[in-house]
């Protein structure tokens, strides 16, 4: 994090009067590291490739660009299928409505049309809300958004602003054929703004960029500086058995407000929901097996703080974006470095602090050389303390 003498306001962009009032609304005044860095180039046409994890505040980054781009040049008049004026990208249905969701806070003082398609949801209300009215601003899961293009609902040729968001995890989940079908249907980047961002940027993500964009900004803020530092992080030994026991005793006495369970496997995040319950500890569960109605349920329920105990994959947590969770708890230590940081970022966000534990059994040892050097910091591990 920069010197406070460096941290930008909104206030410096002179941003049109709209989005200032929706942005004072919603209590921010400082940007993040991330929509100080990016925002003055995004906001002056540039094409941006920003690394940066979930919990940073990219997501109002690239809207707050989209909407300043759309009140300073309102739209033509459009013809009877969907001209999207920009288009944003996101790899799993829960990102995608959390965008959208962010995206109507921050137009709530204009009259941007926001849609978003994403797979395992009503198709026919999705083509009612992209026939209602010229689509400003289209949020979609890429097979969702192919469908709707193939049967000529949607046209991509008016597209200003094409986003791209967590190009890694896309990469990861096999959407980049996809993807490219997308973005081949856009004006050519020339004519197009392409902001593209992604978590960690190896050779293939840096080859998807550079095919995409023309002459990009390229942005970084390093992991460490975004989760881990208002993260107390703590890492407790126990044996694979002892896990389910020493999470009931740890939700019995402690008594966490808003917790968020990671487990590797969507098996698991079943068989841990049904143990807990049979203790008597109310929770839910987040994975991909889950039917996409009951997981934006569980999400609400859980936003709203009516479930305080959410027991999650990596694939469904990463459209979690809920404020005020105080623990996030590692039942299993991730394979990978990244998504360790990904998910103790859900907790500490945006400035407050909070705890995140990590059970360590024998297998889960394998796992912290990795996430040492990623974290830049020596793990200790104690006994839980319960």
């Amino acid at each position: 994090m920069h010197d406070n003498e460096e941290v930008l306001t909104f206030a410096e962009f002179a941003l049109p009067p709209t989005i200032t009032a929706a942005i004072d609304d919603l209590g921010f005044t400082h940007c993040t590291p991330i929509q100080g860095a990016v925002l003055p180039y995004s906001l002056s046409d540039y094409d941006v490739t920003g690394q940066a994890q979930t919990g940073t505040g990219k997501t109002a980054a690239f809207l707050i660009t989209i909407l300043t781009q759309q009140v300073e040049f309102p739209p033509e008049k459009s013809g009877p299928v969907a001209t999207p004026r920009a288009l944003i990208l996101a790899p799993t249905r829960e990102l995608a409505l959390q965008i959208e969701a962010d995206a109507r806070d921050l137009s709530r003082h204009m009259h941007a049309h926001v849609v978003a398609v994403v797979g395992g949801m009503d198709f026919d209300r999705q083509q009612q809300q992209l026939e209602k009215r010229p689509v400003d601003i289209l949020v979609a899961t890429p097979g969702r958004l192919i469908d709707f293009c193939n049967r000529r609902v949607v046209s991509l040729r008016e597209v200003e602003v094409l986003v791209i968001d967590e190009a890694d995890r896309m990469l990861d989940m096999g959407f980049i054929p996809d993807v490219r079908h997308i973005v081949y249907q856009t004006p050519k980047k020339r004519e197009r703004q392409t902001l593209f961002f992604s978590a960690t940027f190896n050779d293939d993500v840096m080859n998807l960029a550079n095919q995409w964009t023309v002459d990009p900004m390229h942005v970084v803020i390093q992991p460490e500086h975004v989760a881990v530092d208002t993260v107390d992080q703590r890492f407790w030994h126990t044996s694979k058995a002892d896990k389910a026991g020493t999470l009931v005793q740890f939700i019995q006495h402690k008594k966490p407000s808003h917790t968020l369970v990671f487990v590797n496997r969507r098996d698991q995040a079943r068989h841990l929901v049904s143990h807990l319950n049979r203790q008597g500890i109310e929770c839910e569960g987040l994975a991909g097996d889950i039917p996409q109605r009951k997981r934006l349920a569980t999400l609400n329920r859980f936003k709203e703080g009516k479930t305080n105990l959410v027991v999650a994959t990596d694939v469904a947590g990463r459209g979690i974006h809920v404020e005020g969770i105080s623990h996030v708890i590692n039942y299993d230590l991730p394979d990978d470095a990244e998504d360790y940081v990904h998910r103790i970022g859900r907790t500490g966000r945006a400035g407050a602090s909070g705890i995140s534990i990590s059970f360590v059994s024998e297998d889960d040892a394998f796992n912290l050389p990795a996430i040492e050097a990623f974290i830049g910091e020596e793990i200790v591990c104690t006994h839980p303390e319960l």
